[in-house]
């Protein structure tokens, strides 16, 4: 009778206790766009219409603005397109919830125009904008070509 009893104050006592909780787990934001790119390439509304042509990519590097407050990346592209009637399009998204940013790069020509099929070599550059704290790594038409880091 001595156990029952000693049993019966023991689970009325605990009864009382509160249950541990788990601690939330921090997890990270998604990435986010502060500022938009200075991109001069940009799509633009004068594009509806005109035929969608691929370029060729020699080169692309990444480099880093320190002098710039807060430091911004500028992606360099070499390269070639089909004529000298093309224009140069570079379209930057903004980074997917695995800090990646995609890069398209292709140029555009007008059905109308006649133009020789001769080779013209573009060197451009893109100042991307600031993002939210994270490492985020870059894709030019669906190729990894580096990656950097923002804090």
């Amino acid at each position: 009778m001595k156990h029952i009893r000693f049993l019966m104050a023991f689970l009325f006592l605990s009864a009382c206790i509160a249950a541990p909780t788990a601690e939330p787990t921090a997890t990270a934001s998604a990435p986010y766009r502060i500022t938009t790119e200075d991109n001069p390439y940009a799509p633009q509304t004068g594009d509806l219409g005109k035929q969608i042509s691929s370029v060729i990519i020699s080169s692309v590097n990444l480099s880093e603005k320190f002098e710039l407050t807060p430091s911004r990346v500028v992606v360099g592209f070499l390269g070639s397109m089909p004529s000298v009637c093309n224009e140069l399009r570079i379209n930057i998204e903004p980074p997917d919830e695995e800090f990646r940013i995609f890069i398209e790069v292709y140029s555009l020509t007008d059905p109308s125009v006649t133009c020789d099929r001769v080779f013209q070599q573009f060197e451009a550059s893109v100042m991307l904008g600031t993002y939210s704290s994270g490492r985020y790594k870059v894709w030019v038409n669906e190729s990894l070509v580096g990656d950097f880091v923002t804090y």
